[in-house]
């Protein structure tokens, strides 16, 4: 399992230190903002196919949702332990060039405490979601749950899908496509994959023990511990949170872009 840790602290480090280099030989008129948070979205859209893959072998592989297990569970946990680390970095450090392109003078002396706290303040509930999968789900997965559930820490895994296409809709902003039709159905694929994948697997993995041990949707929570239903909680409070941002991101580009054909359709004549 070391291996595993020692792959992911290679891969995603490495990954996100080359696409800085080639992005920025390539793109040479972006700013570091725009090379650094590009850069985080490709290695953030690689970390969550991987997620996906791996969560869709293990669940497809668990029959019995409780007891069976996967080797690959506690591998990619290990794995993608050192992306939560760098993620947090990269957040950083696209947040301090972006504050830095826009001539923030608490910047003129350069990475401090100050910095650090603007960038905490601003990205709190991100930076928090990267610790807790760090310090509270990992040791979970890794030494307390005695061997079960891995077919719902696959499901888990598999809440990353909608990560790719998220990171797609902010590149294609910074390639000036934000207002393109691939842009818009982009977006359309982010809210139902997000729906699906981060808040409706919660209900499936209800419906999935019930049907293990014949108990009603609706009564399953009272048959689980409350940390359990606890945990999921906790988890998925955030999903809701952002989901409900990206709902009203896509009603603004809707009136925005609404707004802009009547404006363009004014002072045309009728065509009947």
């Amino acid at each position: 399992m070391f291996t595993a840790l020692v792959c992911g602290a290679v891969v995603f480090p490495g990954l996100f230190y080359n696409f800085r280099k080639v992005l920025k030989y390539t793109f040479t008129h972006w700013s570091d903002a725009d090379v650094v948070s590009v850069s985080e979205r490709l290695v953030s859209a690689i970390h969550a196919s991987l997620a996906t893959a791996a969560g869709v072998t293990v669940v497809t592989s668990c029959r019995d949702v409780m007891t069976d297990s996967h080797w690959l569970v506690n591998w990619f946990v290990l794995f993608g332990a050192p992306y939560m680390a760098n993620d947090i970095y990269a957040m950083y450090l696209s947040r301090y060039h972006t504050q830095e392109a826009r001539g923030d003078s608490s910047l003129y002396s350069g990475h401090s405490l100050q910095t650090v706290k603007a960038f905490l303040l601003k990205d709190w509930m991100l930076v928090l979601h990267h610790l807790v999968l760090l310090f509270i789900f990992l040791p979970i997965t890794l030494f307390f749950r005695r061997g079960l559930g891995d077919f719902f820490i696959g499901c888990l895994f598999t809440t990353e899908f909608s990560t790719p296409f998220v990171s797609i809709g902010k590149i294609l902003i910074q390639l000036g496509l934000d207002d393109t039709r691939l842009h818009r159905i982009n977006g359309i694929i982010v809210l139902l994959s997000f729906f699906t994948c981060r808040i409706l697997v919660f209900p499936f993995m209800y419906w999935m023990y019930g049907q293990q041990f014949g108990i009603p949707l609706q009564r399953v929570a009272f048959h689980l511990p409350l940390h359990c239903n606890v945990g999921n909680l906790v988890i998925l409070a955030p999903q809701i949170y952002w989901f409900n941002l990206l709902l009203r991101k896509a009603n603004r580009l809707y009136l925005r872009q609404k707004g802009g054909n009547r404006d363009g359709n004014k002072g045309r004549p009728k065509t009947d």
